[in-house]
């Protein structure tokens, strides 16, 4: 029974029986309000009702105001205690609040979750310029970071400093009330209308279906797929058809192994134009409208392009180091591509077709030529990837390098069925965290892979708080007793967000503000992609890589096709990430706030770079949420930036050993447990001993 029912039937009873009774405040029936009493602090979720959301953050909101009163009050002059660790202890509720909501309306969303979170992000947007524009608590921090060279301070606590000074510089605490009241205007739109690009995106997904009746219409394709898509057909109400979606899980294979062309393109079509039907879910004018708005607000802030404002705090500094690192790898990446669409082009000719390579041919005969030069595909690679293999696959990489061990608790709250829950310890037992691993695809599930955190490390007045993360992926949910069998894409995707979650988990900081995956966005890819090195090496795979019904290994003569094959496909595969690359900066060094005609806007960005028209750039405009609905404006060139990091820093182990302990120590000591707390490149130098150097990354790539 709803919580609002039985409380409207406890009220009514009151009123006959007991009228003097006071009713229950809201702190009472609140679960937000109230202190968790689950193991681990981990959220309640059968407690949690939808409609105590809004009145939890206003709630929040006001009490974060409460606290930051208190500290503009103080009658003290201002320290690095009473005003910045204070504002750092500020506004708990809030933050808890938006944890979880966060993770459940990513994960579990809904019509009314996103209702509210269209209530919501005005609220949080005026707050946020209520705290930056806060006059009295500037000058507090300005006072403290004015005299921080005579102040005895961390190098965390320095760190936390400089932030938060910069947080009220960048956020137009020095500027006059008219531009203040600009901004504001500017922050809330801007908040809606990425919260709306999101949605569009999300319902895009949702709403297309092929529909096969045929069986003639399912050739090429796998058993595996093609259960699949019944069981897909299933769920949204075609039973005995086959059902498939422009979820990756479901277009990926289809695309690649469909022997129907016109059936493939039919998908590729719906998938390149998400958000392009000048319709209600329509992006192109709200993508337009983001980035007028964001070169306004940079220029209101002294910067001369929003990408100036973004990369200032990054390891990139300008956009200039940016398109420097693009060009190196864009040049020989096009080139290989040009030879691979020549290859692919041959073997269409070789078969007696008479047509040329279109982009939705690409995945289907480069399957085809994988096959043809390596005697490898990924049917043959998928019974070794079962899922519960893969992850722990990835927790013996963990506990090799760091001594982690995961138990799985089927005792702890989750927020749905299929989630798993584990709980991380030492090697030695004591408690490190929380991990959730969520990785079917569903229709309240937004799109792509990523972690998130219920809760981040942090150690404030001596009290230990320990993680609480998620990992998700989008995977199709097998039919009755099969496995789920992963490509081994979807297995380096799984090793991939699983690094994210050890650099939340192994978090050593002190202050929530630096902990974790709170790093400039071109470092945090650092200890996701390096995870992704150790689920390709064959001494790993040997460990992890088991047949599904045999337990057999995967056999010596597969891993070498692997390997052979590893730089595959790879000029494909770098161009279409890197013209999403340069279409975000193309869209965030715009110079003039004008509005633009989107799709022109994006033609001339790809001509511009010579693209070729076999590729499609990973991400169009209209559906590119990272930019335009994320947190990777004038940042999805981090990937490439953070590879050469991660290429190099996995050279280390390579020059010792594959799990060497030192290396390993050091690896954890000087990149996952510091967070944010000290320059990305300091970091990396603790660790390496010099800067990275992007030839290994060539190298993996086979672009050298």
């Amino acid at each position: 029974m709803k919580k609002t029912m039985v409380l409207a039937m406890i009220a009514c009873l009151c009123a006959v029986t007991c009228t003097q009774q006071e009713p229950k405040s809201l702190q009472e029936t609140n679960i937000f309000l109230s202190d968790w009493d689950t193991e681990f602090g981990i959220p309640p979720f059968d407690q949690i009702e939808k409609q105590d959301y809004l009145p939890a953050f206003q709630k929040g909101i006001e009490q974060e105001k409460q606290d930051i009163e208190k500290i503009i009050e103080n009658k003290n002059d201002p320290t690095f205690e009473n005003t910045l660790e204070a504002l750092e202890m500020s506004g708990a509720l809030l933050r808890k609040i938006s944890n979880v909501f966060s993770v459940l309306n990513g994960s579990m969303t809904d019509e009314e979750m996103q209702k509210i979170d269209e209530q919501v992000t005005p609220l949080l947007s005026n707050h946020r310029d209520d705290v930056l524009f806060n006059q009295a608590l500037f000058q507090r921090i300005k006072s403290v970071y004015d005299q921080r060279d005579q102040l005895d301070l961390s190098t965390e606590q320095a760190t936390l400093l400089k932030k938060y000074y910069l947080d009220f510089i960048r956020g137009g605490a020095n500027l006059d009330e008219e531009s203040k009241a600009e901004l504001r205007k500017i922050n809330e739109e801007l908040s809606n209308l990425t919260m709306k690009f999101g949605q569009h995106v999300l319902k895009e997904n949702n709403r297309f279906e092929l529909v096969m009746e045929k069986e003639q219409d399912l050739a090429g394709l796998p058993q595996s797929v093609i259960d699949g898509a019944a069981k897909a057909a299933e769920d949204r109400g075609h039973e005995g058809k086959w059902v498939f979606t422009l979820h990756r899980s479901s277009i990926t294979p289809f695309l690649t192994y469909s022997e129907k062309r016109d059936l493939r393109e039919q998908i590729f079509k719906a998938y390149i134009n998400r958000g392009n039907h000048d319709d209600e879910l329509d992006n192109k004018e709200i993508a337009s409208r983001i980035a007028f708005l964001r070169v306004k607000r940079a220029h209101i802030l002294g910067y001369e392009t929003h990408a100036h404002y973004i990369l200032e705090q990054n390891m990139a500094k300008k956009p200039e180091n940016v398109t420097d690192l693009l060009y190196q790898i864009w040049e020989p990446a096009l080139e290989k591509a040009k030879i691979e669409s020549r290859e692919l082009q041959e073997l269409i000719d070789e078969e007696g077709n008479d047509f040329k390579l279109q982009p939705w041919d690409w995945w289907h005969f480069a399957e085809k030529l994988k096959k043809k030069k390596y005697q490898l595909s990924a049917e043959m690679t998928k019974p070794y990837f079962e899922l519960n293999n893969v992850r722990e696959g990835a927790f013996y990489v963990a506990h090799q390098l760091y001594g982690l061990q995961f138990i799985e608790r089927t005792d702890l709250p989750t927020y749905q069925p299929d989630v798993k829950v584990f709980e991380v310890k030492e090697q030695n037992g004591t408690h490190v965290g929380i991990f959730f691993a969520d990785y079917y695809s569903r229709a309240s599930k937004r799109g792509g892979a990523w972690m998130n955190s219920f809760r981040k490390q942090y150690r404030l007045k001596g009290q230990e708080t320990t993680p609480i993360v998620t990992n998700n992926l989008n995977l199709t949910k097998p039919s009755g007793d099969s496995p789920t069998l992963l490509t081994f894409s979807e297995a380096s995707t799984l090793f991939h967000e699983f690094g994210h979650a050890l650099h939340g988990l192994l978090s050593d900081c002190t202050y929530p503000r630096l902990s974790g995956t709170s790093v400039s966005r071109d470092f945090v890819e650092l200890p996701s992609q390096i995870m992704e090195h150790w689920a390709s090496e064959p001494d790993v795979l040997k460990v992890y890589a088991k047949h599904y019904q045999t337990g057999e290994p995967i056999p010596q003569e597969l891993i070498e096709k692997i390997e052979k094959a590893g730089h595959f496909n790879q000029g494909f595969a770098t161009v279409e990430y890197l013209a999403a690359c340069f279409l975000d900066m193309d869209w965030h060094t715009l110079d003039e706030p004008m509005e633009h005609e989107t799709m022109e806007f994006e033609h001339r960005s790809m001509e511009k770079i010579g693209m070729i028209p076999e590729i499609v750039v990973r991400y169009r405009t209209p559906y590119f949420q990272h930019i335009f609905a994320g947190g990777y404006s004038s940042g999805y060139y981090s990937y490439i930036w953070s590879e050469v990091l991660d290429c190099d820093a996995f050279h280390a182990f390579k020059e010792t050993s594959l799990f060497d302990e030192e290396t390993a120590r050091s690896f954890r000591s000087n990149i996952l447990e510091k967070g944010g707390t000290q320059d990305p490149m300091v970091l990396y130098k603790n660790f390496r001993g010099k800067e990275p150097e992007v030839k290994y990354l060539l190298e993996k790539r086979g672009l050298e």
